[in-house]
């Protein structure tokens, strides 16, 4: 399969069944990521794998949007101390990479885990400090993503709005 046919059929999974991920597709996925582009190569990425039975019930407790009963999820967060800060910035005098380099892990991942039968859904409705609490973060930690995780069940099936993309003329210019 290529990347664009990868990129293609993936789509957010919202039918998990209750099959555990096994240890080494974690690993390729956590693997994937790892290898993934950061700012500098600083690899600010810190990744909280989620998968015992307490810490799925304290995660899901927290968050505000359906997890959609997945079997495994992830947390990306970045180290606030670690992310590349740009000193030649002078508009925004507090940026740093942290959110560019977790979203652009995931995303990686995202693929990984897709292209081992792994189907993933990205979610952001969840309050960072009360997830951050409730596992035990310390503070440089700041959540970005989670990711709920496992395999389809027979009711998988893609969103009806999945297939609909707007016209490149839309989002794409060219100067």
């Amino acid at each position: 399969m290529t990347f664009f046919d990868l990129a293609y059929s993936r789509y957010s999974e919202r039918y998990f069944d209750s099959r555990p991920v096994e240890q080494e597709k974690t690993d390729r996925i956590l693997e994937a990521g790892r290898m993934s582009p950061t700012a500098c190569n600083y690899q600010p990425q810190r990744i909280y794998v989620i998968r015992s039975r307490e810490a799925l019930q304290k995660v899901r407790s927290s968050i505000r949007v359906s997890h959609f009963n997945a079997p495994l999820m992830m947390l990306v967060c970045y180290d606030s101390d670690t992310a590349w800060r740009n000193p030649h910035d002078t508009g925004y005098d507090s940026y740093c990479s942290g959110e560019q380099d977790a979203a652009i892990v995931a995303a990686t991942m995202m693929y990984e885990a897709e292209e081992l039968g792994v189907h993933s859904v990205w979610l952001r409705g969840f309050d960072s400090r009360q997830v951050s609490d409730v596992l035990g973060l310390p503070e440089n930690h700041i959540p970005v993503m989670m990711f709920a995780m496992g395999y389809p069940s027979e009711d998988s099936r893609p969103g009806p709005w999945h297939f609909q993309r707007k016209p490149l003329d839309e989002t794409v210019f060219t100067l």
